[in-house]
């Protein structure tokens, strides 16, 4: 399980665990799993996904995510 926060520059949008998050990257989009490779990336325009015991979706304008050790912190403006 990944234990992800993501947050605008208002509040808190979610904080818990999920299977795995799929952003919209700058280059495209891309699925972070469990025991992902340490990445810091920016987001682009779009939506992101979580997949865990709910499916939820955020509309973004742009941001960056940061994964390490299981822990993804995101960032938006929303």
């Amino acid at each position: 399980m990944l234990n992800i926060i993501i947050v605008s520059p208002e509040k808190t949008l979610y904080k818990g665990e999920v299977e795995s998050i799929i952003v919209p990257g700058e280059k495209g989009r891309f699925e972070v799993l469990t025991n992902h490779a340490p990445i810091v990336s920016i987001l682009s325009k779009g939506s992101i996904e979580c997949h865990g015991k709910e499916r939820f979706t955020f509309n973004i304008e742009g941001g960056f995510i940061e994964v390490k050790e299981n822990n993804v912190s995101v960032c938006v403006e929303a």
